[in-house]
């Protein structure tokens, strides 16, 4: 046996199926608990760890002193460093923990459960979730000035314009492009690749939002993360499309049908390569006009509606997006599940 096969053995000792079932067990324990804030308070959240390096890579290596072309090359180093870490620290978790199991004859009970609490933390669907309904609460309870702020806390742009059809569009949005970012593409990338593959993951989304916006900072120097963000959530942000649509076939396929319309129709026309797909789908499935113009910070942006035939947002329509969030964790939890027992009773009968 070579050396390469021992590391991979130890580094990635789960199938597919075992990974399967255990990000299903992670999505109902999110789900249900989410990320209790008196762990929090108390240690740092990997994603904070993350950007804590993110930081310390983009402070040293970010100089002005260089061409625009080589603080790109300098970026493209940081982020390949960067997701390279991610991606070890995962590798050697996993192998500790898989040492650990044959220390102690518990065989690969310790990785399970590691991996179960790691994966658990590194989801965010119920945070989101948290975080849209306080916006409505906001807007309900308060009036639009604490909304403007509660908005604020989970979209880029400028909140201090945004009227209530605007602060429902920019949270129903953001719940669209986080059910992809924050769900599907972590669970996508851990089924694949193991605990290495959605550390690797987190990294490449967290340097996204933090170095790869196009401001004059950043525009030359977050271009490798950003670039990357595309690419890992290019597969991720489609199948999210094809989840809502799915979601939206009960209780009326008519929903469905107008959600895979406007989707197949007007995903190109985003900003984002990616980011249409399940926001087009979500507009589509509650007949609403998302995405537009919209200001971040000094700059307008003159992005195409998204479903411009369609109604303007309302509050109703927040908690109608969240409800498309819960209905695709299920589906994907519903179908993680079927594959996972399946392909693992496979393996265990020979078949």
């Amino acid at each position: 046996m070579t050396t390469l096969t021992m590391i991979m053995i130890y580094a990635m000792p789960l199938t597919i199926a075992v990974r399967a079932i255990i990000l299903a067990i992670a999505l109902v324990v999110d789900a249900i608990i989410g990320e209790p804030d008196v762990i929090w308070r108390h240690l740092p959240h990997p994603v904070v760890l993350f950007g804590r390096l993110i930081r310390v890579f983009s402070t040293s290596w970010h100089s002005s002193k260089t061409t625009g072309y080589g603080r790109r090359i300098r970026g493209v180093f940081a982020i390949s460093f960067l997701v390279l870490i991610a991606a070890m620290t995962g590798f050697a978790l996993t192998a500790m923990a898989r040492i650990a199991g044959d220390l102690t004859s518990l065989g690969l009970w310790p990785v399970i459960i590691m991996e179960t609490v790691i994966v658990t933390i590194l989801v965010a669907g119920r945070s989101l979730d948290q975080h849209v309904r306080q916006v409505a609460k906001a807007l309900t309870d308060e009036g639009i000035t604490a909304a403007r702020h509660a908005v604020s806390m989970i979209v880029g742009r400028n909140p201090d314009q945004l009227d209530e059809p605007a602060i429902c569009r920019a949270s129903i949005e953001t719940t669209a492009e986080n059910l992809s970012d924050g769900v599907v593409a972590p669970g996508f990338y851990y089924v694949l690749f193991g605990l290495p593959g959605i550390m690797a993951y987190k990294m490449i989304n967290t340097a996204d939002s933090m170095i790869g916006y196009k401001s004059a900072r950043w525009l030359a120097f977050g271009w490798g993360a950003a670039r990357l963000d595309d690419l890992a959530n290019f597969i991720p942000a489609r199948l999210t499309g094809w989840m809502i649509v799915l979601a939206a076939l009960f209780p009326y396929p008519y929903q469905a049908m107008r959600a895979m319309r406007i989707m197949w129709r007007d995903a190109r026309f985003h900003r984002s390569p990616n980011a249409g797909w399940p926001e087009a789908a979500m507009a589509g499935a509650l007949n609403i006009t998302l995405a537009g113009a919209r200001k971040y910070g000094a700059r307008m942006s003159t992005d195409a509606p998204l479903n411009p035939q369609g109604s303007p947002a309302e509050n109703k329509d927040m908690f109608l997006a969240l409800g498309y969030l819960w209905r695709v964790t299920g589906l994907m939890i519903i179908g993680l599940l079927i594959y996972g027992f399946w392909a693992y009773g496979l393996w265990v009968y020979g078949l």
